[in-house]
């Protein structure tokens, strides 16, 4: 039987024996953990599964204290890649940093673990600006939601209240837990800061959210006094905050190797945005293979562009076909674009295309084998200078830019894209209505775009290196598909439709063509969530 020490400490003198529970689910309970506690009877700590036996009903008026590296992520073992994110994106030393932190990877293998977390702390975070720094809010949180393990965070998301404790830098991972989980109180270690630069150091304490002193047993008073641990080590369970909790549940690797990722329709918060320029997670030998790519890809990328710039497209397009740039398309619209200008010569055709990377319109003139005019809200003046297609900049001024579209759309055929802005994710933002005004001849044309190595997109870096970064990847792929014509009793002019819903019914068909959700964001959420700005890039005054 039992000794009398760990009936003390079992479940039946926890949170979960003292909340009132009907009979038939004590009863429940109670034989469970009776059969639980004779296999593990030599063990002071329960295995978390148990957790996932208990009703809601009593979770919910419960609060948790769980370790954010060791219940959420399946490869907590090693922390490596977020820090590698951090060097890379998080400064304008990022190339730099990235490489110091991989020759520093076997030493901080080497001298434990809290001694190589501060080394990478130390090289990822020393002279970093602190108001600038966004990556913990606009980078990390796409790459930890692809490592939270569903099996995990089923049992973490059942409770009332949440508090997350980290080891981590408490701005690495609070827009993580905070925006995308719904964690209520993450207590992580804070860096210190001089000047508003980070020095690199960490604080040997914990604070709350906000950068607060620890004051826990404050915290878990009241409606949530009842407390639970989730940890996956038993040195967690001798820190504080866990030696508040009333019980203690332990996840092993063993438990975690069987875990599955947590799928994207599960998360509670929709990841729409995030920045940076790494499309892998940056492991070791992932980094290593990047950074002996990244000479070559920088040759290449210069080559592909150039290519594209000085050859027709008779020619350019077998060449980068041949040096790894490929293509798919479907409804090829060349044919009945001709037909519909010889009688309409006055007019041409409106492509409607949503938009994956600032090139989405040289492969719509591509495929078509047109000169096109490329209609863009805001693009550098390097890739204006480097398009081998007319651009013109649009002002955001509705009447100004609706003269504008028709003066061009008179002398040829436009593309548009009406979201005003790139998405990375499988979402469709608002379209802008003003292309449903201009014509009845629309085309919407569905994209997609594949990458490897680097995205070509950024809210908050330098955008005039879009389209080398798009180049630089050794396979960049593109599937355009063409649909139907809009037909006319689905346009303003001719079908008496509000050019709202002609937008919204563009944007949906597109949608589903890719399988992409609608929303109604805007280029100014993008920006201000990923950058801090609505996203206009200034003109000098002439």
């Amino acid at each position: 039987r039992p000794t009398k020490e760990m009936e003390d400490h079992h479940l039946f003198s926890s949170p979960l024996a003292s909340s009132d529970i009907k009979g038939k689910h004590f009863r429940g309970l109670k034989n469970e953990a009776k059969s639980h506690n004779k296999q593990k009877m030599t063990q002071k700590y329960h295995n978390y599964a148990f957790l996932t036996k208990v009703v809601d009903e009593v979770l919910q008026n419960l609060t948790l204290v769980f370790s954010v590296e060791e219940t959420l992520l399946k490869s907590s073992t090693s922390l490596f890649p977020y820090f590698m994110l951090v060097a890379f994106e998080g400064g304008r030393l990022g190339l730099l940093r990235a490489l110091i932190l991989l020759l520093l990877y076997p030493l901080i293998c080497l001298v434990g673990e809290e001694i190589g977390l501060k080394i990478m702390v130390f090289v990822c975070f020393f002279g970093v600006k602190r108001d600038t720094f966004r990556v913990g809010t606009s980078v990390l949180p796409k790459f930890f939601l692809e490592d939270v393990g569903y099996e995990g965070f089923s049992v973490v998301k059942r409770f009332g209240r949440r508090v997350g404790v980290s080891n981590l830098p408490r701005v690495m991972v609070e827009g993580f837990l905070k925006h995308y989980l719904g964690v209520e109180d993450i207590v992580g270690r804070e860096i210190r800061v001089f000047g508003g630069y980070y020095l690199g150091v960490m604080e040997d304490e914990h604070k709350l959210m906000g950068g607060k002193d620890l004051g826990l047993k404050d915290m878990f008073s009241g409606v949530y006094s009842q407390v639970v641990g989730i940890a996956g080590t038993l040195k967690s369970f001798q820190t504080y905050p866990f030696t508040c909790c009333q019980d203690l549940y332990l996840v092993s690797e063993a438990d975690k190797k069987k875990w599955h990722s947590l799928p994207r329709d599960e998360y509670p918060t929709p990841l729409i945005f995030h920045d940076g320029r790494l499309a892998f997670k940056p492991t070791p030998l992932a980094t290593f293979v990047m950074l002996v790519w990244l000479p070559f890809g920088i040759i290449l990328s210069i080559i592909r562009i150039f290519i594209g710039i000085l050859f027709p497209y008779c020619i350019s397009t077998p060449i980068l076909a041949f040096i790894g740039i490929s293509y798919c398309s479907s409804n090829h619209p060349a044919s009945s674009n001709k037909q519909d200008r010889e009688s309409e010569n006055s007019k041409g055709i409106v492509f409607v295309c949503n938009h994956r990377t600032v090139i989405d319109p040289l492969y719509v003139s591509y495929i078509c084998r047109m000169h096109l005019s490329a209609l863009t809200y805001s693009i550098s003046r390097v890739t204006e200078f480097l398009a081998p297609i007319r651009t013109i900049t649009l002002t955001r001024d509705r009447q100004k830019d609706a003269e504008i579209m028709q003066k061009v759309l008179s002398k040829g055929n436009i593309v548009v894209c009406p979201e005003g802005t790139t998405c990375r994710e499988p979402y469709l933002l608002r379209f802008s209505p003003l292309f449903a005004e201009i014509s009845e001849k629309i085309i919407p044309v569905a994209l997609h775009a594949t990458v490897s190595m680097f995205y070509g997109t950024t809210a908050s870096g330098i955008k005039a290196l879009d389209p080398f970064f798009l180049m630089m990847n050794p396979w960049p792929y593109y599937h355009v598909k063409f649909l139907d014509k809009l037909p006319k009793a689905w346009t303003c002019k001719a079908g008496g439709v509000s050019k709202f819903d002609v937008a919204n019914h563009v944007q949906a068909e597109i949608g589903e063509a890719l399988g992409y959700k609608c929303t109604n964001l805007t280029r100014k959420d993008k920006y201000l969530m990923l950058a801090g700005n609505i996203g206009i890039v200034s003109k000098p005054n002439k």
